[in-house]
């Protein structure tokens, strides 16, 4: 999150960041978002029964607002069609694997010792398939000898940083767009891997 609070500060994304949400009133996210001046909302999820409640929740303070765009950062509960289904085409998630490879959790340690070559991240689309919106920008990070779960993770978290603001900036362009057919960028269909950074 504090990637596009800077990345909006310097002007690199042409945007504003209407409010931040967090599931856990402990997160820094929170912290750093009102640091910034931006206004902040805890929704804990352990206040309500089900996870649909839960995203009915999270929909209705959206809706307060005019909201163009909803970004998934560090936000690690799964959403429910109730949330998803208003949002469809305006909600991206970052996840860090080359989709459709390793989706779910402990991605780096599975890329590893799997003996892939690289890992990286993948910025997509979200839909009520966990992990399995259509991808829209891809940034490999080769796996060097002796890596671990941990240094991959940093060298990938860098490049995170600069595909997730710069997706959102297509989007908010009106460049990238979510169709019956996938993600398109300037009118082209995506590759099923994503644009390929850098």
């Amino acid at each position: 999150m504090q990637a596009f609070i800077d990345a909006c500060e310097s002007g690199e994304l042409h945007a504003q960041i209407g409010i931040v949400i967090s599931n856990n009133p402990e997160a820094a996210g929170l912290q750093r978002a009102a640091a910034a001046g931006i206004d902040t909302r805890c929704i804990n999820h352990r206040d309500y029964d089900s996870r649909e409640v839960f995203d009915a929740a999270l929909c209705s303070a959206l809706q307060e607002l005019d909201i163009d765009l909803v970004i998934l950062a560090g936000f690690m509960r799964i959403l429910t069609p109730v949330f998803i289904e208003p949002y469809l085409g305006q909600l991206l998630n970052i996840h860090p694997s080359l989709l459709p490879k390793y989706p779910g959790l402990h991605t780096h340690k599975r890329a590893i010792d799997a003996g892939d070559e690289a890992g990286g991240a993948t910025v997509h689309f979200v839909t009520p398939e966990l992990d399995s919106g259509p991808a829209i920008i891809q940034a490999r990070v080769p796996i060097q000898a002796g890596d671990t779960a941990e240094s991959l993770a940093t060298r990938v978290i860098a490049l995170e940083h600069k595909i997730y603001p710069l997706a959102a900036q297509w989007f908010l362009q009106g460049r990238l767009q979510l169709t019956n057919r996938g993600a398109e960028l300037d009118g082209e269909a995506v590759p099923l891997s994503g644009v390929h950074y850098p």
